[in-house]
């Protein structure tokens, strides 16, 4: 399962329950990636219930592997390349 640029809302209660849900029932049978531009520090805010999110965020970091990127923005560095190519 692939959750892609996860985390700019807050989770409403359905959602926290939903994501729960799944992420239990995968747990330890199936891969999820997640892509993020918020540091993982931060997801306890957007799932916006500790309990909730201690045990999501538990299930997802235990036996994970992160890859945190860093430098310019692949779109911000294309921009550029395009802006220059049209003023030559």
């Amino acid at each position: 399962m692939i959750l892609d640029d996860w985390g700019p809302d807050r989770l409403n209660a359905n959602q926290r329950r939903d994501l729960m849900e799944i992420v239990e029932d995968r747990y330890g049978t199936g891969s999820t990636l997640i892509t993020s531009q918020l540091p993982l520090n931060t997801w306890h805010e957007v799932i916006g219930e500790p309990t909730f999110a201690d045990a999501i965020l538990d299930r997802l970091v235990h036996n994970a592997y992160r890859l945190e990127l860093e430098g310019q923005s692949f779109r911000k560095k294309a921009a550029k390349m395009d802006d220059e190519k049209a003023q030559n």
